[in-house]
């Protein structure tokens, strides 16, 4: 009786294997699809982990057929400035969509969000006790904390165009160009014209009739110095990329950071030092050589003159010595071979 017992056991055993052998290939199987169809639900391709679908995943054969990129959120945390991490979710986005719209069909790789309030044990399972957290799982992964790879923080300020090159570099994909909304849509652009074509007639009177703006030279003087100040300092950079104006050192969270050392970006801060010395150079340019010129007295212009480029000089050097902190390349005087 024990021994028929004991065949019976057997044979059910037998028979469960190949069946969870079966079933387990087969969740495995549609892991793949599922993903896709998650995917496809997405306006932007990004899909929401959760501890259920995460484990689905690494319950996968190694190696996978895709790796897996994941912006590790929490919503308690997006009313702190100093982490961005609603501009850095938004970029996230931005560069799961610019991927599928530069590679249509491309499966090799998956773009997740994951919240902390929902997921605290994939939070642990990786190890991330700190955002803001981008980390990347190869297919061939299986100790998250160890296989997985993550994201510089410091190379997060530059946001979408950093975590593309960041995806390249480790999976050998190509992201393609980061595509941006307009910064005015066409409904927006549709009202400024038509807005300009009603106004249009009394605008042109008034310019015809004189004693605007437009015809005072000193509004022209400061507009110049303007646009001179926005184009040298990367203003326009910093407002495409919404670069802020400094950021905290995430060595010392006491201690804000200016000055961003490395190359391919800059905080705003920096943007207005470096424009700061160069409108210092373009005016006092602007003064030799339409003020100082109409002067009589030849010791005053030698005084003067000498004064600027002594100014001008010291400028110029503290944006080269900026340059050369930030991407460790020097420039080095040579003189001519005759003056040797």
């Amino acid at each position: 009786m024990a021994i028929s017992k004991t065949l019976t056991l057997i044979a059910i055993l037998l028979v469960l294997v190949p069946i969870n052998h079966s079933f387990s290939s087969s969740s495995h199987e549609d892991l793949l699809p599922e993903l896709i169809n998650l995917r496809s639900q997405s306006p932007t391709g990004v899909i929401h982990l959760s501890d259920h679908l995460l484990r689905r995943i690494l319950s996968a054969k190694s190696p996978r057929s895709f790796s897996f990129l994941i912006f590790f959120d929490a919503k308690q945390l997006h009313s702190k400035p100093e982490l961005s991490l609603p501009t850095l979710k938004n970029e996230f986005s931005l560069l799961s969509s610019s991927f599928l719209a530069n590679n249509p069909g491309n499966n090799k790789i998956f773009y997740f969000t994951i919240e902390f309030g929902d997921s605290q044990a994939s939070f642990a399972l990786f190890g991330v006790n700190s955002l803001p957290h981008l980390r990347l799982v190869p297919p061939s992964a299986t100790d998250m904390k160890k296989d997985s790879i993550q994201m510089d923080g410091s190379d997060l300020a530059r946001l979408a165009e950093s975590m593309a090159e960041f995806v390249e570099a480790k999976t050998k994909l190509t992201v393609g160009p980061i595509h941006r909304p307009p910064m005015i849509s066409k409904k927006q652009m549709a009202v400024i014209i038509a807005a300009g074509l009603v106004l249009s007639p009394f605008l042109v009177k008034r310019v015809l009739a004189g004693g605007t703006l437009l015809h005072d030279k000193h509004v022209w003087m400061a507009g110049s110095i303007f646009v001179y100040f926005f184009s040298v300092s990367g203003a326009m950079h910093n407002i495409i990329r919404k670069m802020p104006m400094f950021m905290m050192d995430r060595e010392d969270p006491g201690k804000l950071v200016f000055f961003y050392q490395g190359s391919g970006m800059q905080l705003g801060a920096e943007g207005f030092a470096v424009g700061f010395l160069y409108t210092i150079v373009g005016l006092l340019l602007a003064f030799m050589t339409n003020v100082l010129v109409r002067l009589k007295s030849r010791t005053v212009q030698r005084v003067v003159m000498l004064f600027a480029l002594f100014v001008s000089f010291w400028a110029v050097k503290k944006v080269i010595q900026l340059d050369n902190w930030k991407t460790g390349y020097g420039i080095h005087a040579y003189w001519p071979s005759s003056w040797k």
